[in-house]
């Protein structure tokens, strides 16, 4: 299927539209080599649409996704966007209760609309949470990131991260929202439990492994929140950051250093939060003077769920949504998520006014097409159809429902050995070992007490599907 594409109106050759023998496809050639040839053919409106996600949820009948309403964003036009591209897909599985089969065909179905759409046949890269698992209905439950801390066993969270990232893949989701490098010190802030621990080597250690495990799977792990999220004042969310560059070195970075240096990461995302009133999307001696220059990251950093757009409605640096657009790309920015806001028609404004050189658009894209083309998403073989779908290609909704097992034995298995390697006993006073004969008379009871003691989900991590969406 090839896309009607009035040429004269894009300024591109026909030439320059042929998506089965560019150079692009060409898999004997670096993904960098890749990604210059298919940027010098693209339309600068081609390229801004490589910098967006739009959020999404499978439907539950097969179905082509649909837009996720939020009250933050405004509603998207897939029909006025995709003729474009599309950089992102968000949360094609996160959003609503859906079998993962039926999930799995509805992502197929879409991204086969995207690549009809677009002239060189680019797919969208999906994303999607796994900070406990695969955040998916019917996916695995597995320990939130303060139990992976409390194991000291680095390469059982690589084992468990690996199995995070082979179902991630089989469904045709290429990116995990994960790990969280934040290290906490402030019981008050509300997303501990996000957190790995309080020691920043400890935290970058189990990080590392993580990353490692998801990345063997195939999948783009993700470090967050960069940097200093956890540091909020009076451990209030989204609170200013009041810490000076050396405790900021000494304990914020570290586990990012280590990542980045030691786990072959490929993303990164921006904090929430400002540091001595500099924002992290607008601060570009962290995101490209430490984080690429320094440290050599060459993967894509993209923001946290309406960062960008936050530069303008809450630390109040952008007057505007472009001026937000220009502060985050200028900075080092990638990519927006979790939907177009700033770098859709802000950007193309800001861009046609001067505000933002076309150099930064490129140096962005760039990165975005060499990590398509690593994901094997620029070959000209690449197909829609993810792993578990591949032996019923054919098979509509209802066949295919109830097939796919997000939720293995082995998967319960090792959720459970990390949840007992987890377990920290605080203090014995003799009470335990438990006798294996009661006394005469005594019951054989112990007693659960607490405001959530008959609640089940308690023990489930918040990103975990039961509780973050159900």
């Amino acid at each position: 299927m090839t896309a009607n594409i009035d040429h004269a109106a894009t300024g591109t050759p026909p030439a320059a539209t042929d998506r089965l023998t560019g150079p692009w496809h060409d898999t004997t050639l670096t993904p960098e080599a890749r990604a210059d040839a298919l940027l010098a053919a693209m339309t600068l409106q081609e390229k801004t649409a490589q910098l967006v996600g739009v959020w999404v949820g499978a439907s539950d009948e097969g179905g082509e996704v649909a837009p996720f309403q939020h009250d933050m964003e405004e509603p998207v036009d897939l029909d006025e966007l995709l003729p474009h591209g599309l950089g992102q897909l968000t949360r094609p599985f996160g959003t609503a209760p859906v079998d993962p089969a039926v999930g799995a065909l509805s992502l197929a179905r879409t991204q086969e609309r995207i690549t009809g759409a677009n002239r060189f046949g680019i797919p969208a890269l999906a994303h999607e949470e796994c900070l406990a698992g695969f955040a998916t209905w019917g996916a695995t439950a597995y320990p939130v990131p303060l139990s992976w801390g409390a194991t000291f066993h680095p390469e059982l969270v690589a084992e468990m991260a690996a199995a995070i990232g082979r179902d991630l893949r089989s469904v045709g989701v290429h990116q995990g929202l994960a790990p969280v490098l934040d290290v906490v010190r402030d019981a008050r802030w509300g997303r501990v439990e996000e957190t790995i621990g309080e020691d920043p080597y400890l935290v970058g250690t189990v990080a590392t492994a993580y990353v490692r495990g998801l990345e063997s799977a195939g999948v783009v792990a993700t470090l967050k929140h960069f940097a200093g999220y956890s540091a909020s004042r009076a451990g209030r969310n989204l609170a200013p950051v009041g810490m000076g560059a050396r405790e900021r070195a000494d304990v914020i970075l570290p586990p990012f250093e280590m990542a980045v240096r030691e786990s072959g990461v490929r993303s990164v995302m921006h904090a929430y939060t400002d540091t001595d009133g500099i924002p992290s999307a607008a601060d570009g001696p962290l995101l490209t003077g430490l984080l690429r220059d320094t440290w050599g990251f060459g993967g894509t950093v993209v923001a946290d769920y309406f960062g960008i757009a936050f530069l303008k409605t809450l630390h109040g640096v952008a007057g505007s949504y472009g001026e937000a657009a220009a502060a985050a790309l200028g900075a080092g920015v990638d990519v927006e998520l979790p939907t177009v806001k700033t770098f859709g028609r802000p950007l193309a404004d800001a861009l046609a006014g001067g505000l933002v050189p076309k150099a930064l658009v490129d140096r962005a894209v760039r990165r975005v097409l060499v990590q398509k083309a690593q994901l094997g998403l620029l070959d000209a073989e690449w197909s829609p159809v993810p792993p578990v779908l591949a032996a019923a290609e054919d098979a509509g909704p209802e066949a295919l429902r109830g097939t796919v097992r997000l939720d293995t034995e082995e998967n319960r298995a090792l959720a459970r050995r990390v949840a007992e390697e987890a377990v920290v006993l605080l203090r014995n006073d003799g009470t335990l070992p438990l006798a294996a004969d009661p006394p005469a008379g005594a019951p054989a009871r112990i007693a659960l007490v607490g405001p959530n003691a008959d609640t089940p989900t308690a023990v489930l991590g918040c990103y975990s599907f039961p509780v973050h969406v159900g």
